[in-house]
């Protein structure tokens, strides 16, 4: 796992130079390959773009897109993607599109009819004719980037997506990596529209312990900065490889670095030379259930319930393809309802379940695209102006110095005597949406005065510490989140000093305190201390305790208290979630002040046995637990204790750890292996030039036989980000290759 640095030519190139720019033209109907069919000006469409892209792949693989026009470089930034990962490609479009079930079979059915009660592809097609000229000609290159891939490379073959059409970024559109729709409980889908008794899973319960989702974002102004230069911290936390680096210029001012979650044609958590931005999943309700009151009349024609009307619901019948075991494929048509509140997605207490939630997609595409061309925090704001942000908080930082702490922009007003954390009466109009909210009433932090401004997923009444914005002045249902264990340390270590360089931010970023166990192991302790001595756990529990008496709170490769408080925390999280989700409190809370000390000292002694039978003893150093293993480019990796693996030092999110790492054990594995947490990282400098610091997880490529599928590991796991090529003069002697699409690459 080591850096392999000017390796030169690719591990391979199908058709090279002007020849593989011509076969695209020339390609016979039946050639070898299922090539895109292109018509001739498309052909001539796809050699023009081709022709005006220059693709640099840095000593990292990183891909430095430069195109003549935007059209031009989203052309190059698709074929680039293509080239390190197009299976994630298309696998992001199978599941926007609804279409999953055609690759994978019965399975995923149920994802794509909640993804198709939603999205329309023919309402795309007809949004797509009424794009703006200049949207519509990205769109147009995104599909000619991603076809000319494809015709330029028979060995690839798609298992669904043979072609891609250019109306389809509008049904990914967002960038996160879990869209609101995901709020829709599969089984209770199942359960309706499959007119059967499906329960839920513990999973959609929230008892089981699973890795929290989000990220970290960190903003500081020139106030709390040494060089008097603004820093922001991007520290998305995500499954691995889900994004790619990438760094994609035009002759029309796009000059942008960062993160683009694999098949869209933005950068979705980055920076240009003059503004960064960091997405942070956010806690606000903007995603409502609305109980409906079902009439059936006389000739069996259902209606609902609104103030004094019956309405017709809408009815509309979606057919899904579905593979079947023997490779073929099979259709499934469901007849589906909605109301005017939105789709019906289960049913509960006898009313039939509607789920609004934001679908504006045309927007969303907008504000993600024009985002990264902002030039400062007025921009910035006018383009969020378009209020089609629904899941994410941001963080902002630019070069004259701004910070901002904003809340997504698309929040529904509502009626703050509701509880819309359940679903509310659909036949009250009382209860309905009234529009948006706009930007200054909603909660922020703009400059504040103490320099600093943040997120971890966590309610925004502590973003910039004092200078916060205050609960009492808003609507409750703008957080149902609440605090976790990294809002503490995020002020704790934000507070620490006032003279932050960038190095000092990425040390701040992989601070190694937890806070959750600061907090969980004094009453363990003290349950202990409160024992009898004659009780036979005063005993055996003795030096299991002793370790974390004296332990800092800290986590390190070589730290065996880790170990034991990780295992610990595990098994305690088992036996109070269900009471947690009961008494409508967070697990974290729950542990802290309810559980009880047969619980706490029956919890350490399980995290004994476990490490005692896996790994022969209770003082087992943390990173030979805690590993990174990168098998090969699969999207659902396979992992064995038998194959090489690195440490990782860090933790889970869960117990507080800024640098997270969600790892647990699988089927045939003692050790526990990450899937997700830190992907991509980045600490940017805004002063007169940019600077900027990263670590992407593993590599860049999705290729095992590449340099860079795994070239950043050992970086990654050491909290270790190599300087950014961000300018032409920074990437002299750091050029792996330089080619345009199509062509062989050249030194």
């Amino acid at each position: 796992m080591s850096h392999a640095q000017n390796t030169g030519v690719s591990r391979r190139r199908v058709l090279g130079g002007a020849a593989g720019i011509a076969a695209v033209a020339s390609l016979p109907s039946g050639a070898a390959f299922a090539a895109p069919a292109q018509s001739p000006p498309e052909a001539a469409r796809w050699r023009g773009h081709a022709a005006r892209v220059t693709i640099t792949r840095d000593d990292w693989g990183v891909p430095h897109v430069v195109g003549e026009s935007d059209a031009d470089a989203v052309f190059g930034m698709m074929y680039a993607q293509a080239e390190d990962d197009f299976n994630r490609i298309e696998r992001n479009y199978l599941v926007a599109l609804g279409r999953l079930a055609e690759a994978e079979g019965e399975s995923a059915i149920w994802q794509d009819l909640r993804q198709r009660l939603f999205l329309d592809p023919e309402a795309l097609r007809k949004e797509y004719a009424k794009t703006p000229a200049w949207l519509r000609t990205l769109m147009r290159a995104w599909a000619d980037g991603l076809n000319y891939y494809l015709a330029t490379h028979p060995e690839v073959r798609p298992k669904v997506l043979e072609r891609f059409e250019p109306w389809m970024p509008l049904s990914f559109s967002e960038g996160s990596i879990g869209g609101n729709i995901e709020s829709v409980p599969l089984t209770q889908l199942e359960a309706f529209y499959g007119k059967r008794e499906v329960p839920m899973t513990d999973e959609e319960r929230g008892l089981l312990l699973r890795e929290p989702t989000g990220s970290n974002g960190m903003a500081i102004a020139p106030s709390r900065t040494r060089d008097g230069h603004a820093l922001l911290l991007i520290n998305p936390h995500t499954s691995f490889f889900f994004r790619a680096e990438q760094h994609v210029t035009s002759g029309d001012g796009l000059n942008v670095y960062g993160a683009a979650t694999w098949g869209q044609f933005f950068i979705y958590q980055g920076f240009n030379a003059r503004t960064g931005w960091m997405h942070t999943t956010s806690g606000v309700d903007n995603v409502d259930e609305f109980a409906e009151r079902i009439v059936t009349g006389k000739d069996g024609g259902r209606f609902y319930r609104y103030g004094d009307e019956l309405r017709p619901v809408t009815t509309r019948t979606i057919t899904l393809s579905c593979r079947t075991a023997d490779g073929a494929q099979d259709e499934r048509s469901f007849t589906t309802f909605a109301t005017h509140h939105g789709p019906i997605v289960r049913e509960a207490d006898g009313k039939w379940i509607a789920c609004a939630l934001m679908n504006k997609p045309l927007d969303a595409l907008k504000q993600s695209f024009l985002r990264t061309k902002t030039r400062d925090y007025a921009g910035y704001l006018r383009v969020a102006g378009l209020r089609a942000n629904s899941s994410n908080n941001t963080l902002f930082a630019d070069s004259n110095g701004d910070i901002a702490f904003l809340m997504p922009q698309f929040m529904p007003v509502r009626d703050d005597r509701f509880d819309y954390r359940r679903p509310v009466d659909g036949s009250d109009p009382a209860t309905d949406w009234r529009g948006l909210h706009g930007l200054a009433s909603m909660p922020q932090a703009v400059n504040p005065r103490n320099g600093w401004a943040f997120n971890t997923n966590n309610w925004p009444w502590t973003a910039a510490g004092a200078d916060s914005p205050d609960a009492a002045d808003y609507p409750r249902y703008f957080d149902q989140a609440g605090e976790n264990p990294r809002g503490p340390q995020a002020i704790r270590v934000l507070s620490a000093r006032d003279d932050f360089t960038p190095q000092r931010l990425i040390a701040a970023a992989f601070d190694p305190y937890l806070t959750a166990f600061a907090r969980l192991v004094p009453g363990l302790v003290a349950a202990w201390d409160q024992l009898p001595s004659t009780n036979g756990q005063k005993a055996k529990l003795s030096g299991p305790t002793a370790l974390l008496r004296d332990w800092n709170y800290r986590w390190a490769e070589r730290s065996t208290a880790t170990s034991l408080a990780v295992f610990w925390g595990e098994a305690l999280w088992a036996l109070t979630s269900r009471a947690a989700v009961d008494a409508g409190m967070s697990v974290w809370d729950y542990m802290a002040e309810r559980a009880s000390d047969e619980q706490r000292l029956g919890a350490l002694q399980s995290a004994v046995d476990r490490l005692t039978r896996d790994f022969g003893g209770w003082k087992v150093p943390w990173g030979h637990i805690n590993r990174y293993q990168r098998n090969d480019g699969s999207i659902v990796q396979e992992f064995s204790d038998d194959k090489p693996s690195i440490p990782v030092p860090f933790t889970s999110a869960r117990w507080g750890s800024l640098a997270s790492f969600g790892a647990m054990r699988y089927p045939g594995t003692k050790r526990y292996y990450g899937t997700s947490g830190n992907s991509f990282v980045a600490v940017v400098e805004f002063g007169p030039r940019l600077r900027a610091w990263a670590v992407t997880a593993g590599g860049v490529s999705g290729h095992p036989d590449s340099p860079h599928f795994d070239d950043q590991a050992e970086r990654y796991a050491q909290g270790n980000l190599r300087p950014v090529y961000f300018y032409p003069d920074d990437l002299k002697g750091h050029v792996e290759r330089r080619y345009r699409p199509g062509q062989e690459p050249t030194q």
